[in-house]
């Protein structure tokens, strides 16, 4: 499943997502999915959601 397409996205979801400030680096958060944040169907950069720890960030890995 592809990070960005809204639909594979769901809440309490486990993903992995870069952070605004990571996004040359590439270095990835892991976190459970506690809103989406994009309202369009995809993004190209992947959808933008928030995390139960309170970081935001676009999401790279589907992991569960």
């Amino acid at each position: 499943m592809k990070g960005t397409v809204r639909r594979n996205i769901k809440v309490g979801l486990k993903v992995a997502v870069v952070q605004k400030q990571h996004q040359r680096t590439g270095e990835l958060t892991e976190g459970i999915v506690q809103r989406i944040l994009t309202n369009s169907a995809n993004h190209p950069h992947g959808i933008k959601v928030k995390l139960e720890n309170g970081k935001i960030g676009r999401v790279k890995k589907i992991l569960t």
